[in-house]
């Protein structure tokens, strides 16, 4: 995609983040579903842990339902008509520090899922039966 021209071309084109963040939430809560299928709801330990992980099911698909709604609503926002802005307060220390924070936090989350990535995928093969 060529870089955007206007603010609002600039929101469309990072509204899949949200929307892949959501995905990815709703992809756990269903892991987590299923990990309760193997709990003994008669079991006092087992309840315990049915209960927790209910709540987070539950939290997992409300954050991933507003990560949706936020992703359509960053894309809706690409023909916003371009308005003047203050080109120096575009590239001062404040703005500079924002994107710098922003790269970092890409970054620190790319790789924890690239660890957690390896981590899955040696259980998925364990699950399968497969040999590493």
């Amino acid at each position: 995609m060529e870089d955007p021209s206007t603010c609002g071309q600039g929101l469309s084109s990072r509204s899949p983040l949200p929307a892949k963040l959501g995905e990815l939430l709703t992809a756990l809560a269903q892991v987590l579903e299923a990990h309760m299928r193997a709990l003994e709801p008669t079991d006092v330990n087992a309840r315990k842990e049915l209960d927790a992980y209910a709540t987070l099911v539950t939290g997992h698909r409300d954050i991933a339902d507003r990560l949706a709604a936020i992703s359509e609503q960053m894309a809706g926002y690409r023909d916003l008509p371009m308005a003047p802005h203050n080109e120096a307060s575009m590239s001062d220390t404040v703005a500079h520090k924002a994107f710098e924070r922003f790269i970092r936090r890409e970054q620190a989350l790319a790789a924890l899922l690239q660890d957690q990535l390896a981590q899955d995928e040696q259980m998925l093969r364990a699950m399968s039966g497969s040999p590493d």
